[in-house]
């Protein structure tokens, strides 16, 4: 599993040997903090520590990916607890032509049979970022990098809106906004900075001053942030296309403000993943293993229950040809990080692709339904009943999509609707709220024919078989149940065990693996629920929320 590395790409904005020293110096200075002795700029293994071991190798000439020499200079520091190895890497990469690389790893090696705990935001990469003058690439309008957030004032809103439609750009751009009626500097030091701090080398960080917010929400018509809200935008930014939105997530004012550290861990969570999955650059692709040769200076008492240590043996050299595998398994890995980014791009696409049609196929059904009744009066006969007028307005956003329920006599929400709310912090496209309103409507429907026996099946039969004066759902959205997978995996099942009446179950919850696909995409939101309409004559709505975890989220 990759989900606790933290792993770092960046180009730096100095030569190879320029690099390398102002590299080292850091080290030495991250190493200080950390109360560990100076190792001086030797190659080697050094002792730095009682239970930490810094292996040095700043002067390699090694054939790269791409089967010319590169410039490597490279440290790694590990640290031996009874919980494992905590191992922290940085390597410098120049090829012979292009820029100069640099790329940081920190993760845990548990001991055998444990679960790795998440790596923090090395210190270390806030200063390599300003010492570096790093950029998050080395195409013509790549974005630098700090470790804080970098203000937009009014001036720099072009310069930001070509790096965020940069077709070459590697990372995600997050973009911070104001609040009305608060002081900047107290807001972006109080709830900004430590927003995004865990975002610092996965990311190009912003805060959007209040002076410049309407040129900036003008410009981005479709992708706007404002009001407190953080956005991430994603690579691959289309501004005139609005159904590509909802790619680019939003997080409310109100998650920061009901928990910052929550809130700074969730948005953290793409960026996080997206270094992890996406593609290295070339400079930093299929690199053999560190091999720290020289002299010992001292000797380290390991812990002999971590995996792959012995006492008196931290580590051992590679045969050659060993090395030729391991580059070999590293370039075959990049391919499939190559093959996913596609994959992941392609899905964002027809999603988007599918919202829009979606969009389009409702209002084409809202007219015909229209000129059916106006033909219908026209013709002396009379017209299909007009909805409620509650009914007919839909809501704007999944809080009031939770409030109007009652307006379903025969639906009951047993969820938390915490959880439907935070939705309207993912996206500012309307087409999840429609959709999911869309199901409420035709789930009601389905519901009054289905307490007097006349649905002629299921929900999923009833769609796809929706009498003319009924509201429509996409059968192929309706989902009987959940995988093998899923009902077999204990974590997973328990998530969709949800609340009902104990007149539907003593136990006061039942797996609920019915759900609806709430817009386009495998890990889009999920509605699930039960039909007890043979019984109590209600379906309860257990969720509506983000997917919840499978092997595709997990």
């Amino acid at each position: 599993m990759t989900d606790g590395i933290y792993r770092m790409a960046v180009a730096s904005g100095h030569s190879h040997r320029d690099t390398v020293s102002l590299a080292g110096q850091q080290v030495r200075h991250w190493l200080k903090a950390q109360h560990y002795e100076d190792p001086g700029a030797a190659d080697g293994r050094h002792r730095v520590g009682p239970q930490a071991v810094l292996d040095c190798a700043l002067k390699e000439r090694i054939r790269g990916a791409t089967g010319a020499k590169e410039s490597v200079a490279r440290w790694r520091l590990r640290e031996f607890t009874p919980q494992g190895i905590w191992q922290t890497s940085l390597t410098v990469s120049t090829p012979p032509t292009g820029a100069t690389w640099v790329r940081l790893d920190a993760e845990q090696l548990p001991v055998r049979g444990a679960s790795a705990t998440k790596a923090p935001v090395p210190t270390l990469a806030r200063g390599l970022l300003d010492a570096l003058a790093a950029t998050e690439g080395e195409h013509p309008n790549a974005a630098r990098m700090h470790g804080l957030p970098t203000v937009i004032e009014r001036g720099d809103v072009d310069e930001v809106l070509d790096e965020l439609c940069d077709p070459d750009r590697r990372m995600p751009i997050v973009v911070a906004s104001t609040p009305p009626r608060v002081d900047f500097d107290d807001w972006l030091a109080e709830s900004v900075d430590p927003l995004l701090r865990g975002c610092a080398g996965l990311a190009v960080l912003y805060a959007l001053a209040p002076g410049a917010e309407r040129d900036f929400n003008r410009a981005l018509e479709h992708h706007r942030v404002y009001g407190g809200a953080v956005r991430t935008y994603l690579p691959g930014l289309d501004p005139a296309w609005a159904p590509e939105a909802q790619r680019h997530r939003v997080m409310g004012r109100h998650t920061l403000d009901a928990d910052l550290r929550r809130a700074s861990g969730l948005l953290a969570w793409l960026p996080r993943r997206l270094a992890v999955q996406s593609p290295l650059p070339d400079a930093l692709a299929g690199l053999p293993p560190l091999r720290a040769g020289g002299r010992t200076s001292g000797p380290v008492e390991t812990n002999p229950e971590i995996d792959g240590v012995q006492p008196g043996s931290l580590l051992v050299d590679h045969h050659e040809e060993e090395v030729h595998e391991e580059r070999a398994r590293a370039e075959e890995l990049q391919e499939v990080r190559r093959w996913l980014r596609a994959a992941e791009e392609r899905e964002s696409q027809l999603a988007a692709e599918y919202d829009e049609q979606y969009s389009e196929l409702r209002e084409a059904r809202t007219q015909v339904l229209s000129l059916r009744g106006r033909l219908a009066e026209a013709d002396g006969g009379t017209a299909p009943a007009a909805l409620p007028d509650n009914l007919r307005d839909d809501p704007v956003s999944f809080a009031e999509l939770v409030e109007r329920m009652d307006e379903f006599p025969l639906l009951t929400f047993t969820g938390d609707p915490r959880l439907a709310r935070e939705l309207d912090d993912q996206t500012d496209h309307p087409t999840w709220v429609r959709m999911a309103w869309d199901a409420l409507l035709a789930l009601q429907d389905y519901a009054e024919a289905a307490v007097h026996g006349e649905s002629g099946g299921d929900f999923r039969r009833w769609c796809e078989n929706t009498p003319g004066d009924c509201h429509v759902f996409p059968p192929r959205k309706v989902i009987r149940d959940e995988s093998r997978t899923v009902r077999t995996n204990g974590k997973w099942k328990g998530e969709r065990e949800l609340p009902v009446p104990v007149e539907v179950n003593p136990a006061g919850k039942v797996f609920m693996g019915a759900h609806l696909r709430i817009g386009g995409g495998g890990t889009a939101p999920r509605l699930h629920y039960h039909d007890d309409c043979s019984g109590t004559g209600q379906i309860y709505i257990g969720y509506i929320g983000l997917h919840l975890h499978n092997t595709r989220t997990n």
